[in-house]
């Protein structure tokens, strides 16, 4: 019986987009076959994120909010406080997943972690995520290089929604988007957090250790 690989986890608290990629696409190229696999969690500064197929005619009215141009799959999306970002750092050899794999092994999780709190949600196969009666609750986008993925899910927890209504949500008009908080989910961030972790770690096969942060 092979022994279950283990990531690192590193807990990185409000971080600002931009640093944030360019830190991911750093260790994804700096890294080697022994190199451990990551999971990051934080949140973000308010931004729009515009994915490499993204389309402009998506951006309806983004304002004083910032858009960054980044290398994930998918069209915009809205990042900011109280949405929890999980980027993954894989060797997608290591585990044994290919992208379609990984893509809905993250759509579980987060499916597994509101069963948790009896909100039934599903995956959508014409549009990559979570939903809750229609609802998006959590967005995806990867990007895989040298086999090693990066960038990963968002989780809207307790935020201002607004910023949604800037947009077409992942380039679908008149997306609804909802979060934990308006579910009635009264679980802490910190507990949804862990919670959505273990549920991850759990589809993907890892175990998890804590890393310091830098």
């Amino acid at each position: 019986m092979s022994k279950q690989p283990t990531l690192l986890v590193r807990d990185l608290g409000r971080r600002d987009y931009q640093s944030t990629w360019q830190a991911m696409r750093a260790f994804t190229d700096q890294r080697t076959p022994s190199t451990p696999s990551e999971i990051w969690r934080l949140e973000h500064d308010p931004v729009f994120t515009q994915g490499q197929a993204g389309r402009a005619e998506h951006l309806l009215n983004p304002g004083d909010i910032p858009v960054v141009q980044t290398d994930r799959g998918g069209q915009v999306t809205y990042h900011g406080p109280g949405q929890l970002a999980v980027y993954l750092m894989l060797s997608l050899r290591e585990a044994g997943l290919g992208v379609r794999g990984l893509v809905s092994a993250m759509e579980r999780s987060v499916i597994s972690l509101l069963g948790q709190y009896d909100v039934p949600a599903c995956a959508r196969a014409d549009a990559p995520g979570v939903y809750v009666d229609g609802a998006k609750i959590a967005a995806l986008g990867l990007r895989v290089r040298r086999g090693y993925t990066y960038h990963g899910l968002s989780f809207n927890i307790d935020m201002d929604l607004q910023p949604f209504s800037r947009i077409n949500p992942c380039g679908y008009k008149g997306m609804p988007v909802t979060q934990a908080r308006a579910l009635g989910i009264d679980a802490s961030f910190e507990q949804l957090s862990d919670g959505l972790l273990e549920a991850l770690c759990r589809e993907i096969g890892y175990g998890a250790t804590a890393a310091s942060c830098n």
